[in-house]
């Protein structure tokens, strides 16, 4: 199946990427200043324990980075591969000089895809900043649809999420979350992206065995 092929050798890119970085970091923090882990240390973390945290913490910070940039990549290539003409578009902000321009994800026909993996900001301004974003879409004569595949864990970045829900209806758009945004993948583009990665995920797992 060829788009399991290309989402395949996406993933190896994205994990070679991943590993590369994580090993420069690391080898950055063997310099690092330690003195910071006296506060550790009053806190009752020892300082095993505050390496360890420290070195999660930095591994998190680009697991999370770039997990979110290859499922948009992915999402991105089964839309190609059902409608080529689809692609990322930036459009000028006609409500506001900051940013100049928004970027649609994946623009197929009028439809504006914006494609989250997980949106955990609990940042009010994000509201408003995301409204005129919807708005100068509209404006535009696109549809604004969010798909966003992971809910985030947090109430108040739930509520901000309800918000937006809310937001995206009130403009006339479409907002799919959790198994919803796995199905809507699949409704417009015949292909089941979550069993395929799952099924890579099988085969990576196997290989480390």
């Amino acid at each position: 199946m060829p788009i399991k092929n290309e989402l395949r050798q996406l993933a190896r890119s994205y994990s070679d990427k991943l590993s590369k970085q994580i090993g420069l970091r690391i080898a950055e923090m063997e310099d690092d200043d330690h003195s910071h882990f006296l506060i550790y240390r009053v806190l009752g973390i020892t300082t095993s324990e505050g390496t360890k945290i420290d070195l999660y913490q930095n591994k998190g910070r680009f697991l999370y980075k770039y997990a979110g940039s290859f499922l948009e990549e992915a999402t991105k290539l089964c839309f190609k591969t059902t409608f080529p003409d689809s692609g990322s578009v930036k459009i000028t902000n006609t409500l506001g000089l900051r940013p100049k321009t928004f970027e649609i994800d994946c623009l197929v026909d009028t439809d504006a895809i914006e494609i989250k993996w997980r949106d955990a900001t609990t940042d009010g301004d994000h509201i408003s900043k995301e409204h005129t974003r919807i708005k100068v879409i509209a404006n535009a004569g696109y549809k604004p649809i969010r798909i966003m595949f992971y809910y985030p864990n947090r109430q108040q970045a739930k509520k901000i999420q309800e918000t937006l829900k809310t937001l995206y209806k009130g403009i006339g758009g479409e907002y799919y979350l959790g198994n919803n945004a796995w199905d809507y993948v699949q409704d417009r583009t015949n292909i089941n992206l979550k069993a395929t990665l799952e099924s890579i995920a099988e085969e990576s797992a196997h290989e480390d065995e």
